[in-house]
């Protein structure tokens, strides 16, 4: 984009009125100083923006100008950078000129209900590296935020906290009432998640948050649902839908577990004092109507049998083709079922007949719609049994609870002499993640989505290129999604959501009193009243990436940002959140969202457990930030929605992975070693304690630039251009530094993240630090007149070690690298950016043009290895001289003692190594 793009021209002169109002925002003490500066300002409007530039940042960081305190303090280092960012304005689009182009991201908006834990630091990790990496390069970067309202969670903590303090439910309080409940839990409490964000140091530009239930957004949301409801591709229909009876609303599949059960197992259920058995095959028989004969049948929920319609069979199965036209008889009512042969039936599996219900399953439903068969139902799950389905004596069952059912049931057919066994069967058990409960599968009418056309088109985008999936390893689940895509039910029985814009009429004749039959049929009332259900949350995040921008209306921010550039977020919502947004995306935009998916992977314990609040082993960032104690980690426990069996469990994990509780990390190390463990490929087993191996790494960083400021000295001015001399170690450096800019350069190109943080860790580290700083030394401790030329030299070189260096790690590490840069002098002072983050990132021109030679020897040397057939293990250090390439060669077993602790070396010796060239 150009400068003079009419999207900058309110923003001319912004950096200069920012600066002016620094200077009258000063303290009186740098009066003089301003006054002085003013002629500065004529003579020199660069000068003055250096120097004001100072001054600004003295205020925002008053030890700025002091010296580095001996050891690296994470709290130190992160108490003052955001807070001046943001106020600079860094973090806008604006801010500029940015001749690049233009690189949008939005926020996978994080839910309003809690607080952040380690998968979501990953994903903005990777997500703010990427983003100031943009930034750097000079392209007009927004990263915009946003929150979503989660409509299940947030109604769920809020019924609890209603609960909890006062004793009522939503529904004492009413519709409109509870929704002004949440409304003021909300601004009290939903700002937690942009603190956590703010202390990750995420770049986001704040003055654009969103919130999913804003008037903006929810205007964008009702516009969307009315253009598909009228082209037919929103309509209502009566289906099977996962159903919470705690909830008692339908949910989606991303918020059902699927709990593994070897044989018999004994559940916790809400609203049960005693636990519920599963894992249980239970056989029984129906009686073949006019014959003494009998079919066996087996089910892991007994109490279905009750809205049972039919008995399936194999097609080809020889022990029941004399049933063909053949009914069964339903023991506790008068319905028959037919004996229908369908190849669904696994002829293996039990007796090879099958019980069909179909309102209460979902292949039963499938079976159903072939067959032509009654939907009974919801007899069991909504606990209300109509006598008109049974028989008198087992009326008794009305009003029952699905798992007392399930006891009368199986007592009533052992009472009739149909029961046959109960045996362990290995099951799969679907438990609503929000409240815990066993899931149903309902018959129950809802609003649906034809997702047909716009899957094929979403994954048509893919096939041809024009959508683009990171890893592809990924493009097989993609594809199978997308090539049987299902109908997506968007309806949800809460009240906290966007409102179904649907009414319905009703007709009614007041003068009737029931049970009469009127005369005069023009009297009548029409009743209209909105839809009680609200949309599926997943609605309204799927058009997130241009209702946040205005959509439908017309606005600037629409055409200079949608389509994005990128789209970055966890593979486990590949389907849920991502292929949602393409779909809605191509049918309401006409275009694609983003041209890129980038899925990273997903973080779990060190015991490669799924972080989950209802296991206890969620951590908060924060926690790995600041530190905590043991006792911190089991006191946040007790605030939990952990029964105390539970909350006990998690105590003792929390020792056992903790036992001193978590030590202050700091966000770089944080942010640092979440990049790093990004190579372990779908899932990251997460270890907190080897975080603090990147801290330490922060304070090696610390302690080098401190010396390297102390050789530098007081007087040191930089080169406005980097030269090579003659001293091999010079060259030397400069060539690994300019490998160092090339690898991580190729690494955000590729999204390969430890590639990035392998290269700068060996460079500050191993070839920086323990071969470049310690062969110098010498040079530095000689006062004769030809070492002196040599020092300044090595000074230099040395100096744009550091420089290009701290801007390779900005991206990952923004907060120490912000106040090491900062202490550095400027190689071209009246025109040097007044932060790191909108510095230019290295790219391999700046120097490599003066590294031919170097790179040429380099060449020559692999070449001659080659041909003279040398090994390509690492060298023996007990046969190298010099104290600090031994030195160098035994840290490459791994920093600070630990194999493991920090990115891995390679064995041949290839650009991460110190003794490559």
């Amino acid at each position: 984009m150009e400068a003079d793009d009419p999207l900058w021209r309110p923003l001319k002169g912004a950096a200069k009125r920012r600066r002016r109002h620094c200077l009258r925002s000063q303290n009186i003490i740098f009066v003089c100083l301003i006054c002085q500066l003013f002629v500065f300002l004529i003579l020199s409007d660069a000068f003055f923006s250096y120097v004001s530039n100072l001054i600004c940042l003295s205020l925002a960081h008053a030890d700025v100008l002091s010296s580095l305190p001996d050891s690296y303090s994470p709290q130190y280092v992160e108490a003052a950078w955001y807070s001046w960012w943001e106020k600079q304005g860094f973090f806008k689009p604006e801010y500029g000129p940015n001749p690049r182009g233009i690189f949008m991201m939005c926020i996978p908006p994080p839910n309003v209900t809690g607080s952040l834990h380690l998968g979501h630091a990953l994903t903005n990790a990777i997500q703010d590296c990427l983003t100031r990496w943009h930034r750097m390069r000079g392209e007009t970067t927004l990263w915009n935020p946003g929150c979503d309202h989660a409509g299940i969670a947030t109604q769920v903590v809020v019924e609890k906290k209603l609960m909890r303090e006062r004793g009522m439910s939503r529904h004492d309080l009413g519709r409109e009432n509870f929704i002004q409940e949440v409304w003021t839990w909300k601004n009290e409490k939903g700002d937690r998640i942009y603190h956590q964000l703010k202390k990750l140091g995420s770049s986001l530009d704040w003055d654009r948050a969103c919130f999913t239930m804003d008037p903006k957004l929810s205007y964008a949301v009702q516009e969307a649902f009315i253009r598909m409801h009228d082209e037919g591709v929103i309509y209502r229909s009566k289906r099977l839908v996962n159903w919470s009876c705690t909830l008692n609303s339908a949910i989606s599949d991303i918020e059902v577990d699927k709990k593994e059960l070897t044989g018999r197992t004994l559940l916790p259920v809400p609203g049960y004092k005693e636990k519920v058995e599963f894992g249980v095959l239970v056989s029984f028989s129906y009686k073949i109507e006019g014959s003494d004969e009998e079919v066996v049948v087996a089910t892991t929920r007994i109490e279905t049998m009750l809205g049972d319609t039919a008995v399936a069979v194999h097609p080809d199965d020889p022990r029941y083709q004399h049933l063909k036209g053949k009914v069964a008889l339903h023991p506790f009512c008068d319905r028959k079922l037919p004996v229908v042969f369908d190849d669904f039936v696994d002829m293996n599996f039990g007796t090879g007949a099958v019980k069909i219900t179909p309102a209460h399953d979902h292949n039963d439903y499938e079976v159903g719609e072939r067959h032509k068969l009654p939907f009974i139902g919801p007899l069991v799950f909504f606990c209300l049994f109509h006598h008109s389905y049974l028989k008198l004596c087992y009326c008794s069952l009305k009003g029952m609870k699905r798992f007392e059912a399930r006891k009368a049931v199986l007592q009533a057919l052992k009472d009739r002499g149909q029961f046959k066994e109960v045996k362990d069967n290995p099951m799969v058990v679907p438990v609503c993640s929000r409240s815990k409960d066993i899931v149903e599968p309902l018959l129950k009418p809802q609003w649906y989505v034809d997702c047909r056309d716009m899957g094929k088109q979403a994954a048509d985008s893919v096939r041809s290129g024009e959508l683009k999936i990171i890893p592809d390893h990924h493009l097989k689940t993609w594809f199978n999604w997308m090539d049987n895509i299902r109908d997506w039910c968007i309806s949800r029985q809460l009240w906290w959501g966007h409102r179904i814009p649907a009414y319905f009429i009703t007709v009614n004749d007041p003068s009737v009193k029931p049970g009469e039959v009127s005369c005069r049929s023009w009297c009548f009332v029409l009743c209209v009243f909105l839809d009680e259900d609200v949309l599926d949350t997943w609605f309204s995040s799927g058009i997130f990436p241009f209702s946040i921008f205005g959509w439908p209306n017309e606005c600037e921010d629409l055409n200079v940002f949608y389509p994005g550039t990128l789209l970055e977020t966890g593979h486990d919502i590949l389907f849920f959140w991502v292929a949602r947004m393409v779909m809605m995306g191509l049918k309401l935009t006409g275009k694609l969202p983003f041209k890129e998916v980038y899925l990273h992977a997903v973080v779990r314990d060190a015991h490669g457990r799924k972080m989950s609040k209802s296991l206890g082993n969620v951590i908060d960032p924060l926690d790995v930030i600041t530190g905590i104690s043991l006792e911190g980690l089991h006191a946040q426990l007790k605030d939990s929605n952990l029964d105390p069996v539970e909350i006990e469990k998690a105590k003792e994990g929390q020792k056992s992975d903790y036992p001193s509780g978590i030590p202050e990390c700091g966000t770089d190390a944080l942010r640092f070693a979440l990049c790093a463990y990004t190579s372990q490929g779908r899932d990251i087993n997460l270890d907190v304690n080897r975080i603090l191996g990147y801290r330490h790494f922060c304070n090696k960083l610390w302690n080098a630039v401190k010396f390297a400021m102390r050789t530098l000295g007081e007087s040191f001015v930089p080169w406005e251009k980097v030269q090579v001399s003659e001293s091999v170690a010079d060259r030397w450096i400069l060539s690994r530094l300019c490998a160092a800019v090339a690898l991580c350069g190729n690494g955000f190109q590729a999204y390969d993240f430890p590639a990035i943080t392998t290269a700068i860790y060996n460079f500050w580290l191993y070839e920086l630090c323990d071969v470049y700083l310690e062969s110098v030394k010498p040079v530095f401790s000689r006062t004769d007149a030809e070492a002196q030329k040599q020092a300044e030299v090595c000074r230099q070189t040395l100096y744009t070690c550091l420089e290009v260096g701290l801007r390779l790690l900005s991206p990952i590490m923004p907060f120490v690298t912000e106040e090491l840069f900062q202490r550095l002098p400027r190689r071209q002072p009246q025109d040097s950016p007044p932060s790191i983050c909108v510095t230019s990132y290295p790219e391999s021109s700046e120097i490599d043009r003066e590294m031919e030679f170097v790179m040429t020897v380099v060449r020559t040397i692999r070449s001659l290895r080659a041909d003279y057939n040398l090994t390509k293990t690492r060298a023996d250090c007990k046969k190298m001289n010099s104290h600090h390439y031994h030195q160098g060669c035994e840290h490459l077993e791994g920093p600070y003692g630990h194999p493991t602790l920090g990115p891995h070396v390679p064995e041949n010796n290839g650009p991460h190594s110190p003794i490559s060239s």
